[in-house]
């Protein structure tokens, strides 16, 4: 088969089928599907029309991922908008999906990009953004994927710590993305804590409930961002919380610490203190290095980074954060936190305005944009 041809047909076939009302993103799938298939079939059965043959196959494709994603947001749409506490319900075939997808003839990443976009209704831009990777080595990573599993027989489910990595990853989006997915995140969740007793899968339930229980103190009634510094803890959910929290202590209780748990004991420091200055920061950053023995992640660092400035002072958060790499999604916006704590309001107001310029997410763009507002505000004075 000619190699040459196909790539040259590409970009035809998405401009038909964007004409035909395809979103670039789904059409990119659709005919990156249509070329695995050319890839099996041509070679034994060439089309009279190949480019014909791609625009008919790529519109199946992209009509069956258009009714596979109806059928999935009417199963979040029946899901309750709060998960409720309590035993989870009779499990569906969504978290099976994600077991299949995890197919052990994947590497854990390949698997988990797969099943974010494949399962999760993720864009490859999103996860991108969450494996902190430029989004073309993403799509490759998900076209190498998808043409691994294209000959196997989905018989065989991945394993628990790979499902984990994807929930997680979308309750992460669903929590402060565009795409509201952390109510279904915890519904999943709560299904497999109850078919499998493992002590990271009930971490990662803990950390999702301690999370999701702020989430109304999170916004303003304009829809802007509240720090958490700032938020209305009478907003938060308490029974969330304590549910949370009584979930983590039975599962630290087993002594088998794992990331999640780690998370989910920040999370619940958080959600303890009365008051933001009430804040156990001290705590805090013994668990972030518990954390980081753990995985050795940057945006944990960056994370502990803010929390040893709180726990010690401005000036030591900035010496943990001038060891990592200013590219890392936020670093700007910590540095101009951090700055404005230790008084140097020039520096920390043109760091606030550089953040907001590389800020992806619209509410976190506005957010930043009124912080050096406020800090330009004062210096005219």
């Amino acid at each position: 088969m000619d190699e040459v041809l196909l790539r040259s047909l590409t970009p035809g076939v998405l401009a038909l089928l964007g004409r035909r009302g395809a979103d670039f993103a789904a059409a990119e799938d659709a005919v990156q599907e249509a070329l695995l298939e050319a890839v099996r079939v041509w070679p034994a059965d060439p089309p009279r029309d190949p480019k014909g043959w791609l625009v008919t196959v790529a519109w199946r494709k992209f009509l069956d991922q258009t009714r596979a994603d109806t059928a999935r947001r009417r199963r979040e749409d029946r899901a309750d908008e709060e998960p409720a506490p309590g035993p989870a319900p009779a499990v569906d075939d969504t978290l099976q999906l994600y077991f299949l997808c995890a197919h052990p003839s994947l590497t854990p990443s390949s698997a988990v990009a797969l099943t974010l976009r494949a399962v999760g209704g993720l864009t490859t831009r999103q996860i991108a953004q969450a494996y902190l990777v430029p989004e073309a080595t993403m799509a490759q990573r998900i076209s190498r994927a998808k043409r691994t599993v294209s000959g196997v027989r989905f018989d065989r489910p991945g394993d628990v710590a790979t499902v984990l990595r994807v929930l997680y990853l979308v309750f992460n989006e669903g929590y402060s993305g565009d795409v509201d997915l952390a109510a279904e995140a915890i519904r999943l969740t709560r299904q497999l804590a109850a078919r499998i007793d493992h002590p990271e899968v009930a971490g990662l339930l803990a950390l999702m409930l301690l999370h999701h229980a702020r989430r109304a103190g999170r916004t303003a009634p304009d829809g802007s961002l509240v720090p958490l510094a700032e938020q209305d803890r009478g907003r938060w959910d308490t029974r969330m919380i304590a549910e949370g929290v009584a979930i983590l202590q039975a599962a630290l209780a087993r002594d088998r610490l794992g990331e999640f748990q780690a998370q989910a004991a920040i999370a619940a420091l958080h959600a303890d203190a009365p008051t933001a200055e009430e804040t156990d920061w001290v705590q805090i950053v013994e668990w972030y290095d518990e954390l980081l023995r753990l995985t050795d992640n940057p945006v944990v660092r960056l994370n502990r980074a803010v929390a040893v400035g709180e726990a010690d002072g401005p000036r030591a958060g900035l010496a943990a954060l001038a060891e990592l790499d200013d590219s890392l999604p936020r670093h700007t916006a910590v540095a101009a936190h951090l700055h404005e704590r230790d008084g140097d309001l020039p520096t920390a107001a043109r760091l606030y305005a550089e953040a907001a310029h590389r800020a992806t997410n619209l509410a976190e763009r506005d957010h930043l944009t009124r912080q050096a507002a406020r800090l330009n505000t004062r210096l005219r004075r």
